[in-house]
C-alpha cells in the first residue's frame, strides 16, 4: 500500500469540523489550497545572539522554497539556542546540555501540536544536531536534518585561525606571551561571519555523523554555511523531504545499530569532539537502540585516525570540504572494509552508493590514504578504573602522552579551577580534577574549553593532565578526562579524591586509578554527603531530577 503523504494533517485541516483551524491559518497566508497538501514543519533555531546559527532564517527560506516546488506547504518553526562559546566559563554554560532536551522537546510538540507529515530540521550550534535527530526518532515521521554549516576561518598574522585560537591566546595572555593588543586583535579576527566554529569541534562532528548514520543528505554538511552552494542544497534539502515523504521512509527505519556504530566510525577517523559520546547515545536511546558506551572504544581502536582536522591536527572544516568532504572519507572507510556499507539514507541510496561520488582534489592531506594514517586507531578512548567505574571518555587525537601519573588539584567547580590557572598556581604532573560540574551536579554537565585551553596556552598543555565529570568542548586537546561516571553528586569515586591523592592515567589499559586503599575510600565515604542543589526550582532544578548519568548519554525520562 502507497504512503498517505497527509496521514497526519487530514486530520487536523480537512472536513467541515475543522473550518476553524482552517481559518487561523488563512490568517497567517495559508490558502485553501497550501492546506490540501502536505504540511511540512521547517524547524530550525536561528537566534540574534550567536554566529552558529545565524543564518538559519534565510536557508530556511531556499527549504521552503523548494518543499512548495516539490508540493507540499513548509510551515516554519522557530526554537532556542545556546552557545556554548559564548557562554564558556560561566553559570550560563550549564544551559547549553539542558537546552538539547528542550530542542528535542519543542520539536516534538510542535510535530504533535501541528499533526505535520514530514520534517526538515536545520541545526547548527552543538546541542542542535543531536537534538534535531533525537526529535525526528521520537516523531517517527518521514524528515532529514540539514546542517547550516560551519563558519570560515579567520586570519591572523597570515594563518588561519578559528575560536579555539582565541581561547588558547587567553592562557597565552596570563602567562605573558600575548599582549593585550595582540589578544583584542585575535578576537576581532577570529569569528569572521555566520556559522559554527569552524573545525573538527562538536558542531562539525555531529554533522558529519548526521550523514554517516544517514539523516542527512551525504555532502551537505561540509559546505560552510556562507558559501552559496549552500542555498542550493535548502532547496534540495525541500525536495528531498518530499521524495522521503512520498517514500513513507521513517527515521528509525534509518536509525539502526549499524547507522550509529558508522555514526562512530566517522567521529573516530577524524579526531572528533569527545560530546559525539553523549550524543551517540542519547540518539540511540531516542530510537530505540542498544549502545553502549563500551562500543565507542570497541570500533574506534578499529578504526584509523586519517582526518588531519583541528584540534588535534591541522586543517578547519573548509579545507576539508574544499578536498573532497565527507564522501571521501565514506570511501576511505569502505575501502577499509569498517563501514556498514548497506546502511541506507534519506537520499534512498545506501552509504556505499552515495560514496561513489567522492571526487577528490588532487594532492589534497586533510583526509589521507590508509596508508599513511595519522594512527593506527581512532581518536576515542574510553578509559574505566577506580576513579571512574562506569567509564569515562578521552580523545587521543593529536599527540598524547599514553600514560600520567600526578597529585590531585581538587576544584569544587570550574571557576575556581580556572583562577588557579590564570593565577600560575597549577604546576607541571599536576592532575586538575573538576567536580560537581555532572549532568545533576553542575547541572547541565559544562564544558571545560575555557580551563584546558588555558592550559594549553600556559605551555602546561604537555605535562598537566585533567579530569572531570563535566565535559569537554570539541577543540578540547590536550590529556583530558570527561564524563567520568559515576559524578561527584551520586557519590562516585570523583567525590572522595581529595588534594594530592595520586591519580594515574593509563590509556593503553584502559585505566584511570585513584590510588587510595579501598579502606582509606570507605572511611571517606562514610563521612561524605552530597553538595546542596545548586537550583531548588525551575528549568534547571527539574533537569537535575530527571536526568540519567553520562555513561548513557545523559538524557533525560
Amino acid at each position: 500500500m502507497a504512503f498517505d503523504p497527509r496521514h497526519r494533517s487530514s486530520t487536523l485541516v480537512d472536513g467541515p469540523d475543522r473550518a476553524a483551524a482552517r481559518s487561523m491559518l488563512h490568517s497567517v497566508g495559508y490558502s485553501s489550497d497550501d492546506l490540501r497538501k502536505p504540511l511540512v514543519m521547517v524547524a530550525h533555531e536561528w537566534i540574534g545572539t550567536m554566529p552558529c546559527n545565524y543564518s538559519q532564517r534565510a536557508l530556511a527560506q531556499r527549504v521552503m522554497a523548494g518543499i512548495r516546488e516539490a508540493g507540499g506547504t513548509p510551515m516554519e518553526v522557530n526554537t532556542v539556542s545556546i552557545s556554548d562559546g559564548i557562554t564558556m566559563g560561566t553559570e550560563g554554560m550549564k544551559a547549553s546540555l539542558i537546552s538539547r532536551e528542550l530542542i528535542t522537546d519543542s520539536i516534538e510538540l510542535c510535530g504533535v501540536g501541528y499533526s505535520f507529515d514530514a520534517a526538515v530540521v536545520i541545526v547548527g550550534c552543538d546541542k542542535t544536531i543531536p537534538a534535531g535527530a533525537m526529535g525526528l526518532a521520537r516523531l517517527n515521521i518521514p524528515g532529514l536534518v540539514l546542517y547550516s554549516g560551519s563558519i570560515a576561518p579567520g586570519q591572523f598574522h597570515g594563518d588561519d585561525v578559528t575560536i579555539q585560537d582565541v581561547f588558547e591566546g587567553v592562557g597565552q595572555h596570563a602567562a605573558g606571551n600575548m599582549s593585550d593588543e595582540e589578544l583584542e586583535l585575535l578576537e576581532n579576527v577570529a569569528c569572521p561571519g555566520a556559522g559554527a566554529c569552524g573545525a573538527q569541534y562538536t558542531a562539525n562532528t555531529m554533522a558529519t555523523v548526521m550523514e554517516f548514520i544517514g539523516l542527512s543528505p551525504m555532502g551537505s554538511a561540509t559546505s560552510g554555511a556562507t558559501d552559496p552552494r549552500k542555498e542550493d542544497i535548502g532547496v534540495a534539502a525541500g525536495r528531498l523531504v518530499m521524495e522521503v515523504l512520498e517514500r513513507g521512509q521513517l527515521p528509525r527505519d534509518i536509525l539502526t545499530r549499524q547507522a550509529l556504530e558508522n555514526g562512530i566510525m566517522c567521529a573516530a577517523a577524524t579526531g572528533g569532539s569527545t560530546n559525539v559520546v553523549l550524543h551517540l547515545m542519547a540518539i540511540a536511546a531516542e530510537a530505540g537502540v542498544d549502545l553502549n558506551i563500551d562500543d565507542f572504544d570497541t570500533i574506534s581502536e578499529q578504526t584509523p585516525l586519517i582526518g588531519d582536522l583541528r584540534p588535534g591536527g591541522q586543517y578547519v572544516a573548509l579545507d576539508w570540504d574544499a578536498a573532497g568532504g565527507t564522501p571521501l572519507l565514506a570511501e576511505r572507510l569502505l575501502e577499509a572494509g569498517l563501514l556498514h556499507g548497506d546502511v541506507e539514507t534519506v537520499t534512498g541510496k545506501t552509504i556505499a552508493e552515495e560514496a561513489e561520488q567522492a571526487v577528490e582534489t588532487p594532492g589534497q592531506r586533510v583526509i589521507l590514504p590508509l596508508s599513511e594514517p595519522l594512527k593506527e586507531t581512532g581518536g576515542l578512548v574510553i578509559l574505566k578504573g577506580s576513579l571512574a567505574p562506569e567509564g569515562c571518555v578521552i580523545k587521543v587525537a593529536g599527540h598524547e602522552r599514553m600514560q600520567h601519573r600526578g597529585p590531585a588539584r581538587i576544584f569544587e567547580r570550574e571557576e575556581d579551577s580556572m583562577d588557579a590557572v590564570l593565577a600560575g598556581q597549577i604546576n607541571a604532573d599536576d592532575v586538575v580534577v573538576i567536580r560537581n560540574e555532572g549532568p545533576k551536579g553542575g547541572p547541565g554537565m559544562r564544558e571545560m574549553l575555557g580551563v584546558t585551553a588555558a592550559l594549553v596556552g600556559a605551555g602546561l598543555g604537555d605535562s598537566v593532565a585533567l579530569l572531570t565529570d563535566g565535559r569537554f568542548s570539541g577543540a578540547t586537546r590536550g590529556l583530558m578526562a570527561g564524563h567520568v561516571a559515576p559524578e561527584a553528586m551520586d557519590g562516585g569515586p570523583i567525590a572522595l579524591a581529595r588534594e594530592g591523592d595520586m591519580i594515574s592515567f593509563d590509556i593503553e589499559n584502559r585505566r584511570l586509578d585513584l590510588e587510595v586503599s579501598e579502606e582509606e575510600l570507605a572511611k571517606r565515604r562514610a563521612e561524605w554527603t552530597p553538595q546542596a542543589p545548586n537550583y531548588e526550582h525551575g528549568v534547571f532544578a527539574k533537569y537535575a531530577r530527571l536526568v540519567s548519568g553520562a555513561e548513557t548519554g545523559a538524557v533525560t525520562r
